[in-house]
């Protein structure tokens, strides 16, 4: 019996070693491109604006205070002026009010809350930045999709592409890899109000914002860490410089 009950701790630990790397394995790897993540306040701004208008219409960020935008450069006043419009009080958190039920019935899926999405979304492939960064860059029309888009990071999302007058519409050109998979090429068949290289900024500041907006102390945290390691380092000096004093004498 105890030699049952051994073997059985085994396999589970071992199970429960390798499932995480299995689970890895089996998903569709894809390419992420590079997010160039900002910490300036101008680039946040813009993300938050962005967020603001095309995002918190389906997605809420219901750990985030409006107020906590003040960390980036906003005032109370430019806050209320200019991103809150449906009459909420500024230390309000920024949620909205489709329900669930409704949304999964309208989309499929009840749209997820963005406040720790860019934290979320890390995988092998890349960071969390990275894969929004792509997936806000690759939707394109789809007419057999019930919103009229498709994306090549998500496949078969129920988000339509809100950002389509911003980039406009791409259109795939689908292919088979050598080993079979399927490849999808872009193109844009319709530009939109904002050239490439502008659309590719706008959609790195809304990233920037999500991923300041998953750890606001971020910064903070690294500053506090890297005052830290110099502190220890300067205690390790003194210390060893102590202990070489002190045994001097006995050696």
């Amino acid at each position: 019996m105890k030699t049952r009950v051994i073997n059985f701790i085994k396999r589970f630990a071992a199970v429960a070693l390798f499932a995480p790397a299995v689970a890895m394995a089996a998903g569709a790897s894809v390419h992420l491109d590079k997010a160039p993540v900002s910490t300036e306040p101008a680039a946040l701004q813009h993300g938050a604006k962005l967020f603001v208008n095309y995002c918190l219409n389906c997605h809420s960020a219901s750990f985030m205070r409006y107020n906590q935008l003040e960390n980036i450069g906003l005032t109370e006043t430019e806050i209320r002026d200019n991103l809150m419009f449906t009459g909420e009080r500024v230390g309000d958190l920024m949620k909205i009010a489709m329900r669930p039920a409704e949304s999964k019935v309208w989309f499929g899926a009840a749209p997820p809350d963005l406040t720790l999405i860019a934290r979320q979304r890390a995988s092998g492939d890349g960071s969390g930045a990275d894969w929004l960064y792509t997936y806000l860059r690759q939707f394109y029309r789809d007419t057999e999709r019930p919103t009229g888009w498709n994306n090549v990071v998500f496949e078969n999302v129920g988000m339509p592409h809100v950002f389509w007058q911003l980039q406009g519409e791409q259109v795939a050109k689908v292919s088979q890899n050598a080993d079979g998979s399927k490849k999808v090429e872009l193109s844009l068949a319709k530009p939109g109000t904002l050239s490439v290289q502008e659309y590719d900024k706008a959609v790195a500041d809304l990233v920037s914002f999500l991923v300041w907006m998953g750890e606001p102390v971020a910064e903070k945290r690294k500053s506090i860490g890297a005052i830290v390691l110099i502190f220890l380092a300067g205690m390790f000096v003194l210390s060893y410089a102590l202990k070489k004093n002190f045994w001097k004498d006995i050696h």
